[in-house]
């Protein structure tokens, strides 16, 4: 069973109940149906149970042009990283699967070459990554932190890097725009810095006007997903509350899927459908 620390778990959690501002019509183009998948940080448990509910209710509910975008944050925190970004790569074989880049995936590649960047990773889940590319706990502790990048660099796969570093900023399908944290009001979607686009919560959170199409994003916790009429959250914690969490946009309707960790191993799928 995977345990976390709640404690860090609700520090990262929005300490903010904004009212929702007014609905915004929204939809993504005829015939074709999207998923985005919130932050995962290394459950590979979860992320498997809920590809196959994905296919399964790709299938079931008809097959239409499907695009799967997973929101950033693919690493870290979790026990299992690496195979969360295996996973992910032999999905994109049969799928269109678009991955945007998170801030964790940003700290996870500079790790290679700063030192003060490789301590704030290892502080923030990247010990957990390492430890799930096999690198041994023992020699870890002892380990100087220019010995700890050493160790990283060789047992990190290029192929890997590669993958990350392959990751997108900005998603756009219909009126849905797609990023990791979310952007900076004011700012045009082209002019949005990768920094914002990877980091920001404020002004973000807070902002109650409309964007230039709804914000769909991860990156800031939420027991349920949060939808304030011109943004959608759908960071679930899934690292520690075992719940990882899928918004299903098809023509004007959103529904989610979960996978849910009941905290003995058993997962199960939840669907809720969201009235508009």
């Amino acid at each position: 069973m995977f345990k976390a620390n709640l404690t860090m778990f609700d520090f990262f959690k929005s300490r903010r109940a904004e009212a929702p501002a007014s609905q915004i019509a929204a939809s993504v183009p005829d015939g074709q149906r999207v998923y985005a998948i919130g932050d995962i940080h290394g459950r590979s448990d979860l992320l498997i149970a809920l590809i196959e509910a994905i296919e399964r209710h790709n299938r079931e509910e008809g097959r239409l042009q499907v695009t799967v975008v997973m929101l950033g944050d693919l690493v870290d925190r979790g026990p299992d990283s690496m195979n969360v970004l295996a996973l992910a790569r032999e999905w994109q074989k049969f799928r269109d699967v678009r991955i945007l880049a998170g801030n964790h995936e940003e700290m996870f590649l500079r790790a290679f070459d700063s030192p003060d960047m490789l301590r704030h990773f290892l502080r923030h889940g990247g010990r957990e990554t390492l430890m799930s590319y096999g690198m041994n706990k023992r020699d870890y502790a002892r380990a100087t932190i220019e010995e700890v990048q050493e160790m990283m660099a060789k047992i990190v796969p290029k192929e890997d890097i590669e993958f990350i570093e392959s990751f997108e900023n900005i998603v756009s399908i219909g009126d849905y725009i797609f990023v990791h944290a979310g952007i900076e009001p004011g700012v045009p979607l082209e002019e949005q810095s990768t920094a914002k686009l990877r980091w920001i919560r404020e002004p973000f959170l807070s902002h109650a006007e409309p964007f230039d199409g709804v914000i769909v994003h991860g990156h800031t916790i939420s027991d349920d997903p949060v939808d304030q009429g011109n943004r959608i959250g759908i960071d679930t914690g899934a690292y520690a509350s075992g719940r990882l969490t899928a918004l299903v946009l098809e023509g004007s309707g959103r529904r989610y899927l979960s996978a849910i960790d009941d905290g003995e191993g058993n997962i199960s799928i939840s669907t809720e459908q969201v009235s508009h």
